[in-house]
């Protein structure tokens, strides 16, 4: 078998702790040296691409630094269970304090066939009316239930939405058991894949189930978050961040993931600052592709000084007003959505009892 040895560089150089990039005749490589041994195998991961030489050393295993898949340093083979995965490795000796590379006898790459993830589908709408989902962002203690406004607020969308036929999900973060975004897109806009990498490698996440509502179910968005601190609620946020993975589709691969949709926000709280929460959202969303209607939130709060929260929650568990702009907004948001997948907009949802719905159909102050 015809051989082909390249001089990769100064053996010493390679024999300092750690993984060492280098380039042979076009091919990226990582360099290895442990017990004695040098290892030379492909610098690019299977799964995604990853640059293996900027990951690190797990034992005889490199761990590619996106998202830890492990190979061989000697033989490209994958870690214990995924032997069916390999890249390639290449000969290699060392000859005059040379590290010398075999290019002609790498051995193949492999990858072992993996199902597509669910969610990795075309997004592909069945017939019927809008779909309603509606994500609750507030924060409660399991087995100690309290009331919600921003809850409160929502269920009564919903229910409207579904006493004039919509089909309609409604999704609490505080019962799914989700990972924070641990920021692959830190390391590299590629390494932010859709579906989400953490979904992909965690079946016990359970983030998948808003990503099937947003990207393949629903047609309209209800999300609903309390204020804290003059800003949307902290589960809210731990959401958005792992949703970069659909955002990051439009930048790196020029796929639309969210078509036809419209949203709309409810936000209530005992703290101020409606505006910069609806506004954070709305340029959330917006930077996704998703539509608004007019006038996409309705919103409660009595102000920074407020501080009787019994009193706060009192007047929304009693205001038929706020019951009110709930039930508009998701009409609005449905409407929005209708116009979007057919044109056929009518003019019935901007006409209750016999007036147009605006921003009078919730108190002044309260509707967005």
């Amino acid at each position: 078998m015809a051989e082909d040895w390249v001089d990769a560089g100064d053996a010493e150089a390679f024999r300092q702790p750690g993984l060492h990039a280098v380039r042979v005749r076009g091919a990226r490589l990582v360099v290895s040296y442990v017990d004695g041994r040098f290892g030379v195998i492909s610098g690019l991961c299977n799964h995604a691409g990853g640059p293996l030489a900027d990951g690190r050393l797990d034992g005889d295993y490199v761990v590619c630094p996106w998202h830890y898949w492990k190979f061989h340093r000697e033989s490209g083979v994958g870690e214990p269970g995924y032997e069916a995965d390999a890249v390639p490795s290449y000969p290699v000796r060392e000859e005059g304090g040379r590290l010398l590379v075999d290019v002609a006898n790498s051995t193949k790459r492999r990858k072992q066939v993996h199902a597509p993830h669910p969610l990795a589908r075309t997004p592909s709408r069945l017939p019927g009316p809008p779909r309603v989902v509606g994500i609750s962002t507030t924060a409660m203690t399991a087995g100690q239930p309290r009331f919600s406004t921003s809850d409160t607020l929502l269920e009564v969308a919903l229910e409207h939405a579904a006493a004039r036929g919509h089909e309609t999900r409604l999704i609490r973060l505080r019962d799914l058991e989700f990972r924070a975004c641990e920021g692959f897109y830190s390391k590299s806009a590629r390494a932010c894949t859709w579906p989400c990498s953490i979904t992909q490698m965690d079946p016990e996440d359970q983030l998948d189930q808003v990503y099937e509502a947003l990207v393949h179910w629903a047609d309209v968005y209800l999300i609903a978050t309390p204020i804290r601190w003059g800003a949307a609620s902290s589960l809210y946020f731990k959401m958005v961040e792992r949703m970069n993975c659909i955002q990051n589709q439009e930048t790196i691969a020029g796929k639309h993931l969210l078509k036809n949709k419209s949203a709309g926000f409810i936000i209530t709280g005992g703290q101020d600052n409606v505006q910069g929460t609806a506004g954070q959202m709305m340029g959330f969303f917006a930077e996704l592709g998703v539509q608004f209607p007019q006038f996409p939130y309705i919103a409660h709060s009595r102000g920074w000084s407020a501080e009787d929260m019994e009193n706060n929650v009192r007047i929304v568990a009693e205001s038929e007003r706020l019951r009110e702009g709930a039930r508009a907004l998701v009409e609005r948001c449905a409407e929005m959505a209708q116009l979007m997948l057919d044109g056929s907009v009518t003019e019935k949802a901007f006409v209750r009892g016999g007036r147009k719905a605006s921003r009078t159909s919730a108190p002044e102050a309260d509707a967005g």
